[in-house]
């Protein structure tokens, strides 16, 4: 129950976004990547990389006030030591959103020092905002806007088309849509992703898929699966077998006392994503 189907998610926007980042990449100083914050690596487009690799670089470690706190500072070392420029933010809230231009500007300060020998003092910093579907992209651009200038909903793959947006710090802000890439190679890297809702979960089997995360959660944060479900650190049996269980206590039952497991593989995701069992990280650098 727990093998899940290979998870491939390539809707055919996405290949013409490729497209415009490698097209508009002559018209801004820097990109700037939003990452999840709860799975840096896996929220990484390995794509980005080589479409990009010119243009100075600013990650953005984003959704942080729902990561955990000490693996996300292992995380900001982690980037830091590659010699990339980093911030954490959580965009919903604008916690963190000040750090960005400050960032951006020392990033950027030979640069800047160039334009300013040229004349070009106060010209705006233009910046290519990327990443993954449902990362958080028009929640930050609309923070730093101060108004809501891009479409921003809690699913993936909203954003379609480019958009240039002009904050109050200076900067013009390139709005690209969330693109994946075209086969995960590596399916511990799909899964993580799908746990988030960066891929649709009308293609998954969401039970395969809960079972997965609990086996995660029971190793990693047993204290929160014993507070939210009443499962004990020491409770043994499969991630489906925990399921079971978590439909059990919760009283998901069927006729016949059946556990419930597809009512209750809904309730663990929503309640994963909506932070109800705690800031929780999925992987660690």
């Amino acid at each position: 129950m727990e093998d899940m189907k290979d998870i491939q998610w390539f809707p055919g926007h996405m290949t013409k976004t490729r497209r415009q980042i490698a097209k508009s990449l002559p018209l801004v100083d820097a990109v700037a990547e939003l990452l999840d914050a709860r799975l840096p690596g896996s929220s990484c487009n390995p794509e980005f990389a080589g479409l990009t690799h010119r243009k100075p670089r600013l990650v953005i470690l984003n959704k942080a006030d729902m990561a955990d706190p000490d693996i996300t500072a292992r995380w900001v070392q982690h980037y830091r030591k590659e010699g990339c420029a980093v911030i954490t933010c959580d965009s919903k809230s604008g916690k963190g959103i000040k750090t960005f231009a400050p960032a951006l500007r020392e990033l950027l300060a030979d640069q800047l020092r160039k334009y300013a020998e040229k004349g070009m003092k106060g010209r705006p910093i233009r910046v290519m905002i990327l990443g993954i579907p449902n990362v958080g992209k028009s929640s930050l651009i609309n923070k730093l806007a101060g108004r809501n200038r891009a479409k921003a909903e809690d699913r993936a793959g909203v954003t379609r088309t480019q958009q240039w947006i002009k904050t109050e710090d200076g900067v013009e802000l390139l709005d690209t849509p969330g693109v994946l890439w075209p086969k995960f190679d590596d399916q511990e890297v799909a899964v993580r992703l799908a746990m988030t809702g960066a891929v649709r979960d009308d293609i998954l089997d969401r039970e395969a898929l809960a079972a997965r995360l609990l086996t995660l959660l029971h190793t990693e944060y047993p204290a929160a699966l014993q507070e939210r479900y009443k499962i004990a650190p020491d409770a043994e049996g499969t991630g489906f077998e925990l399921l079971e269980l978590l439909a059990k206590n919760r009283g998901m039952l069927l006729s016949g006392g059946v556990p419930n497991t597809e009512r209750a593989a809904v309730t663990l995701l929503d309640e994963f994503r909506g932070v109800k069992l705690g800031r929780i990280s999925l992987e660690k650098p």
